[in-house]
Parts: structure tokens; sequence; C-alpha cells
């Protein structure tokens, strides 16, 4: 029997995120949080990670990603979990060094077997990290969930926030966007397994270079778009930094078929929750763009603030890397419209 996992749960990949909004009510006057002088980076600038200074000249970098389905393959799902958890540490310039699984299965809907094919999913992925999975917590949930919790680490110097941006500054985006439209075109069985290889294959491919980016002083800062869209994660980014930004749609790179599938009103439900959020700090956007640039993520790409002086060195660095990043656009100082698009 096939066993289709994007039918089990309501939403797709970092698409089942709660929206911004949602996000911050939770958080708002939720009591206070016990002060270590130790704490680098909490959820005070919404960045990717936690990071605990250990005294040493290095930091703790720590995480956790969990998520509903975006494919129907297990053994790929578990891989695009694992690689979309592991993401968070690159981001902060750290290397990821040991991980936790997480897992929600209805066990009388669901074989063992595709649990099996999850876990050795995921397996693949931290032994290409050389990250250990070191055990995991497995509960009956009603819709099936997957993730990792990660630990890594990163010199202190290396350490990359998603709020240290400075004016001026370029922005490179490192991956193509359009995944949560082609997931929900896959859930909605507008198109076939087959035809979302292009995005399986990428949401499957490690953030590394986000440990190399780190090292550069001219790498400003750095962020991974994934639930909140490209539009959401620059806009806490400029936010964090006290900025504003402005990107050229025509350089922002799309997916195959995105293009095509956001003509037809294709789009995850997320998109519009996300808007909702964004709108009073965006000018520019049109039916396309709005589709495109507020949607939801899974394991995207690193957006990186990078001094424009420093332009070329990046570039060699990316290529060094094996990666050709699209500059998107560039940090402007802050206005009453915080992101504009043109």
């Amino acid at each position: 029997m096939e066993i289709k996992l994007t039918h089990f749960s309501h939403g797709s990949g970092c698409g089942c995120k709660v929206a911004p909004a949602v996000l911050e009510e939770i958080l708002k006057d939720s009591g206070e949080t016990f002060f270590s002088k130790n704490l680098l980076v909490g959820n005070e600038t919404k960045d990717d990670a936690a990071v605990y200074d250990m005294g040493n000249g290095t930091a703790l970098i720590s995480t956790v990603d969990f998520f509903t389905p975006i494919v129907n393959n297990p053994f790929d799902y578990g891989r695009i979990a694992a690689a979309n958890a592991l993401s968070d540490v690159y981001a902060m310039g750290g290397k990821p060094f040991m991980a936790i699984a997480i897992l929600g299965l209805p066990v009388e809907k669901i074989p063992t077997e595709v649990a099996r094919q999850i876990i050795a999913g995921a397996r693949a992925i931290c032994n290409q990290a050389q990250v250990v999975l070191a055990g995991g917590h497995t509960i009956d949930a009603p819709e099936p969930f997957f993730g990792l919790s990660v630990n890594g680490n990163v010199e202190i110097r290396n350490l990359r926030k998603n709020s240290t941006a400075r004016e001026g500054d370029l922005l490179y985006l490192t991956k193509a966007i359009g995944t949560g439209i082609l997931s929900t075109a896959l859930k909605r069985d507008l198109i076939k397994e087959d035809d979302i290889r292009e995005a399986v294959e990428q949401m499957s491919t490690l953030n590394k270079f986000g440990e190399e980016a780190g090292k550069p002083d001219f790498v400003h800062a750095m962020t991974d778009v994934t639930g909140f869209g490209l539009l959401g994660h620059l806009i806490e980014m400029c936010e964090g930094a006290g900025l504003s930004a402005e990107i050229e749609y025509a350089k922002v790179p799309l997916m195959t078929s995105v293009k095509e599938l956001a003509g037809k009103f294709i789009y995850a439900d997320n998109t519009m929750r996300n808007w909702k959020s964004y709108e009073p700090k965006v000018r520019g956007i049109s039916g396309e763009s709005l589709l495109t640039l507020c949607d939801p993520q899974t394991n995207g790409g690193l957006l990186i603030a990078v001094a424009e002086q420093d332009k070329n060195a990046f570039r060699a660095l990316a290529t060094n890397n094996g990666l050709t990043p699209q500059c998107i656009g560039r940090m402007m100082g802050r206005k009453a419209i915080i992101v504009e698009i043109s």
C-alpha cells in the first residue's frame, strides 16, 4: 500500500509554523526568564538558534526544528527535516556535532517501516554532515512530524547573528525559493513527486557554507530562509539591525515551475498569514511577488549581508565552496517602510 505522508497533515514542512503575529502573541508577557551572562543569543532578536558562551573563546549553539511531511517519500522527508534542523547552526556560523531525533506518528495509520525510513533519511544527512545522531524521543500523535534537536559549536569571533547587518551591505541568497508552492501543489495532487525532484534535492542540501561564511569579517549578518519566507526573514534582519532594505525582485531566484504555479494562484496556507504580518512594513509588492516572497521555505537558502567593498572576496569564497549566491538587494538606513521591492 502506498502511503502519501502529505495527506496525513494539514500543513507541509516549515509551512506548518504558526504565523509571525501569533508567535509574537504567544511570547508576549510569558513571564521572566532566568538570566545568565553567558547567554550570547536568546529569543530577543528572533535569531536562528540560542548561543551560550562556554568561557574558552567558543560557544555552544542549540536549536530544535521539526515539521509535518513536505514530501510523500519517507526517506526524503527524513533527509529534508534533518538538513533543515542542521541549517540553524550553520546560519549562526557554527558547526553542528550532535543531534537528537523528535518523531510523532499516528501508529495505527502509518506502518513502522515508514518511521524506519524517515530515521534512515535523517541518519544519511547527519552522516554526511559528520553529526552524531545520538538518540531521540517518539510519541503516538494524530499527525506525523519529524525533526532534530541539534547542538553545535562556534568560535565566538565567527558567530554571526541576523541582527548585525550594516547600512550599505549587499544581500546575497544561496538558494532559489518556491518550496512552499511546490509542496502545496504536490499535496493537492496537482503535480507528481518526480516534478519536485529539484526541490527535494535543494531541501536536502546542507547549508554548510554558513560555517565558512562566518569566518571573514566582511560577512556582517546571516540567517536562513524558512517558514516566514524570504520577506519575513529579511524583515527580522532589518528590524534587528534598525535598518531597512531594498530588493530587486527580478534578481530573486525562483525554482522551476514556481512562476507557472503562482500564476494559477497555488500557494501554501501560511503565505497569506505571513503577508498579514508584513503588509504595513512593505512597499512595491505585486501579485506574483507576494506569493513567492511570502512563500514558506523549508531548508531554504542562507540570506547573507556582505560589505559592498568586499563583494569580490565573498564571491570567491562562495565559488570555492561550490556556490554562486545571487545578489538580490542591499541594506539601507532606517525608513518608515522596512522593505522596498522594485
